[in-house]
């Protein structure tokens, strides 16, 4: 399983139009073939701060979605709504040994 944390720091006037945009391309990530998980975070401490977790069967899955309409549009819009460059920080997940795959 390949998994990306990413994260994203977003500026204060700007945290309303990104939680829509990302809305938008959680609902176009989780229909995608090979997608496991594709979850929207919050920091508690500083709502300015997300985490995108992004579960795929595999690289080649979690490719295909950068070649996506909706993830395009979501990166073109953010580029200037964030503090700091984004970080995706890549994971193999372990548990569940067999999770359920759109």
């Amino acid at each position: 399983m390949f998994v990306t944390l990413v994260h994203v720091h977003v500026k204060p006037e700007h945290v309303d139009a990104f939680l829509a945009i990302t809305r938008a391309n959680h609902e176009g990530s989780v229909e995608e073939p090979g997608n496991v998980r594709w979850d929207v975070l919050r920091s508690v401490e500083d709502p300015t701060r997300f985490v995108l977790y992004e579960w795929y069967v595999d690289e080649a899955a979690a490719l295909r979605h950068k070649e996506t309409a909706h993830y395009h549009a979501w990166r073109e819009a953010v580029a200037d709504w964030l503090v700091e460059p984004r970080v995706p920080v890549r994971y193999t997940g372990i548990l569940p040994e067999d999770p359920p795959v759109r």
